[in-house]
């Protein structure tokens, strides 16, 4: 082989080494950030939910503002404030079909 060939092949051993050394090191930042990430991800979830349910947020807000007794009484609200949400969206109203 030429000498060319063989300082190609040396080089190319160098870069997989390289390659496979940051690939390591990137899979242990992954392993890192993945519950930090998850929880954002649920977070946003939670915003964008709460986003395109708008009543269901002013229903919480007057439950928090009407019943301002003690956390149980709170909870017990929010609790059946999401069941009827729940209840109301499970719902489905049929239009009759034109004939």
């Amino acid at each position: 082989m030429s000498d060319k060939t063989v300082e190609l092949m040396r080089t190319r051993g160098e870069l997989l080494a390289r390659i496979a050394m940051q690939r390591e090191q990137l899979s242990g930042i992954e392993a890192e950030w993945r519950t930090p990430l998850a929880l954002v991800d649920q977070g946003v979830s939670a915003v964008r939910f709460l986003r395109s349910h708008p009543l269901l947020v002013g229903g919480v807000a007057a439950i928090l503002a009407i019943r301002r007794r003690n956390l149980a009484g709170l909870v017990w609200g929010l609790w059946r404030a999401w069941k009827g949400f729940r209840d109301s969206t499970a719902i489905s109203v049929k239009q009759p079909s034109p004939d």
